[in-house]
């Protein structure tokens, strides 16, 4: 396994493997990697030549600043994480690297990017694709994999990769988005770099949040989409530590809010939590149907 840092060699790398008519696959990470980014991974080096993983706790998506500067960085523990299971590339650029100017660039795939976090977190998803759409052009991969966890995330980034589709960027074009299940603990949280970041008695805490949603899957059946979610709302806020920042039930495509089960074939509950004193949040999804 090889550690890039700079754009320069990481496109002269990938070059070369398109010459030798190489499949590239791309995980894009912020490090504090754990169980949950490594099945990302092993997928990415099941179905690709080669496996770049990027390493990057990106700026220009934290609209707090000190969410940012307490944001887990554990690279010499990734790099050993990833060498293990098989990725090919690292890429861990500084900032200066990645943002040589600043990015002035705006995105905007309403209502995928302003409902939810996009409204809780504003300019964070304008950020998310100022990062991810530069990791695609000095990449250009054949596969991105993304985890479920960031269900809202997924969305946009499908909705950029259709709008530079529709300008005929050539990395668009052979782009596919591959979505991937969250993986949880035995409890039924779901992994999160930020689960290190909680006390004991807070860990201990946090997988009422899985617990309530599983819950309300099985209440939704005889109850309505409003009655559903007041229920996961009042079972979390119930719990001594957890407060709910949202909770909204949505199509799960365009995740605009559902107000009866029949209005789109796939719905999805979409949480965000505060955890603790300090407080880490935590987010969350669930299928509905």
């Amino acid at each position: 396994m090889e550690i890039i840092n700079s754009v320069e060699k990481l496109k002269s790398t990938v070059s070369a493997l398109r010459k030798d008519n190489k499949t590239v696959g791309l995980v894009p990470t912020m490090g504090a990697l754990h169980q949950g980014h490594a099945s990302l991974v092993e997928r990415s080096v099941k179905e690709n030549d080669a496996t770049v993983v990027s390493v990057f706790v990106n700026p220009t998506q934290f609209n707090d600043k000190k969410d940012l500067e307490v944001y887990p960085r554990t690279l010499e523990a990734d790099c050993r994480l990833l060498e293990s299971i098989g990725a090919t590339y690292v890429f861990a650029p500084s900032v200066d690297e990645v943002y040589p100017e600043p990015d002035t660039r705006s995105f905007s795939y309403p209502p995928t990017d302003t409902v939810m976090e996009g409204a809780f977190r504003p300019g964070h998803f304008n950020g998310v694709c100022q990062i991810v759409s530069k990791l695609f052009m000095f990449v250009e991969p054949d596969r991105a994999y993304f985890g479920e966890k960031d269900f809202q995330q997924i969305a946009v980034i499908n909705a950029m990769v259709a709008d530079y589709r529709q300008q005929k960027a050539a990395w668009a074009e052979r782009l596919t988005i591959c979505p991937c299940p969250i993986v949880r603990e035995a409890d039924g949280l779901a992994l999160s770099s930020r689960n290190t970041l909680l006390a004991p008695e807070e860990r201990a805490i946090a997988p009422a949040i899985f617990r309530a949603l599983s819950e309300s899957v099985a209440y939704s059946k005889s109850h309505t989409v409003a009655e559903t979610k007041q229920y996961a709302i009042n079972a979390i806020n119930a719990v001594d530590g957890l407060e709910v920042q949202y909770y909204d039930i949505v199509n799960a495509s365009t995740l605009a809010s559902v107000s009866l089960w029949d209005e789109a074939e796939h719905v999805q509950g979409c949480i965000t939590v505060f955890c603790g004193a300090k407080p880490i949040r935590l987010i969350d999804n669930i299928n509905y149907k």
